[in-house]
């Protein structure tokens, strides 16, 4: 059985590293498999690595995994992959599936643990085909006050106040369902506030596209699955689908043999602007419509789904930003802060990782097996 512990990296520079290394062990498969580095414009060490792979007599299918969209959730994501390397690679089939491991979309929020590149953006916002609307989601505007604080976190005690006092207002005057969608859905008006989507297409989004394009333009089936971490109930991975896919969440629960299958959409789970399951299904629905694609989000809970749960998660976002922009009061303070955005998408918990292991495992044996691609 797999070391759990030992799945999870502890820097980025050492989990590219093990990923790197992980091509000899690919090509001992698919002799021909290469190692791509991509590197970023912003700093010179830091690269979206991929390994691909493809099949040795015909193109018929391939499975794409991608980890670190949001850069703090590549440390879970980057364990899934190992795992997947762990179990599941020796049950594909070389002879008419291809492989491609994405290590990490966003390398720069991975290393210095954001959720955001750095232009502050959200890559998961960013991913839109038609022009960027800075006028989009109004009420994001309404609630700047709470989820935009402008100044330094002077006090633990003193921030609380203050985000309970705005969130009480903002309850009353806007309500708690806009609330809830204003910030999730992201937002293209403040570069410096949360869920930003960016004013054009970020380097991160754009090298997506295009390999993304590619492997819908080679192979007749492509298997999607993308790895977040920090939304749904903390005891139960939750496989998240586009609005876009034609199947029944229930269905396809069945299908998976997987307890809990949301789409996208408010009723099961939230609606996102610039989602990039949305954009890869849009892009086979438009330019490659006879190909047999399912593309899915893994999106491991960490906090809870609860009422005070999803506050947590709220006020953390808000002060890890604050912190981020203009600092804090002290050392301790900022570490409190710190470990607390840790805690929301990387927790340390030996209990929590072995969980969401398990369901990792159980969703890719699902998953796989359904879509043809392991026995």
């Amino acid at each position: 059985m797999t070391d759990v512990a030992a799945l999870f990296p502890e820097s980025y520079e050492a989990s590219r590293a093990r990923f790197r290394q992980s091509l000899g062990r690919i090509q001992r498969q698919w002799p021909m498999a290469r190692l791509v580095e991509q590197r970023l414009s912003v700093e010179q060490d830091l690269t979206i690595d991929w390994i691909e792979a493809e099949p040795l007599v015909r193109k018929d299918k391939v499975l794409l995994l991608t980890a670190g969209e949001h850069g703090i959730e590549a440390y879970v994501g980057a364990a899934m992959l190992q795992l997947f390397l762990a179990e599941y690679l020796e049950r594909l089939n070389p002879q008419d599936t291809g492989l491609c491991l994405v290590h990490a979309i966003n390398p720069w929020g991975m290393k210095y643990q954001r959720r955001t590149n750095v232009a502050n953006v959200d890559v998961n916002r960013n991913f839109l085909a038609a022009p960027i609307d800075a006028a989009f989601n109004p009420d994001y505007a309404r609630l700047v006050a709470l989820l935009d604080p402008q100044g330094p976190v002077r006090s633990w005690y003193l921030s609380n106040l203050a985000f309970v006092l705005r969130l009480l207002w903002s309850l009353v005057w806007v309500g708690a369902d806009k609330i809830r969608q204003a910030t999730l859905l992201g937002q293209y008006r403040f570069p410096k506030g949360v869920y930003y989507g960016g004013d054009s297409v970020q380097e991160e989004t754009r090298t997506l596209m295009a390999l993304y394009r590619n492997h819908l333009q080679k192979y007749e089936q492509i298997v999607h699955l993308d790895m977040h971490t920090g939304y749904g109930p903390r005891d139960q991975m939750s496989i998240v689908n586009s609005t876009l896919e034609p199947r029944d969440s229930q269905d396809l629960a069945q299908r998976f043999s997987y307890p809990l299958v949301v789409k996208s959409d408010p009723n099961e789970f939230y609606r996102m602007q610039g989602d990039m399951i949305d954009y890869v299904c849009t892009l086979a629905r438009h330019e490659f419509p006879g190909k047999r694609l399912y593309s899915t989000a893994f999106e491991f809970g960490t906090l809870g789904d609860s009422f005070p749960a999803v506050l947590r998660s709220l006020r953390t976002m808000i002060l890890e930003n604050q912190t981020y922009w203009f600092d804090a009061g002290d050392s301790s303070l900022r570490e409190r802060i710190r470990r607390d955005f840790q805690e929301m998408f990387f927790p340390q918990e030996a209990e929590w990782r072995t969980k969401a292991v398990a369901d990792a495992r159980q969703a890719f044996q699902g998953i796989l097996a359904a879509e043809g691609l392991i026995g």
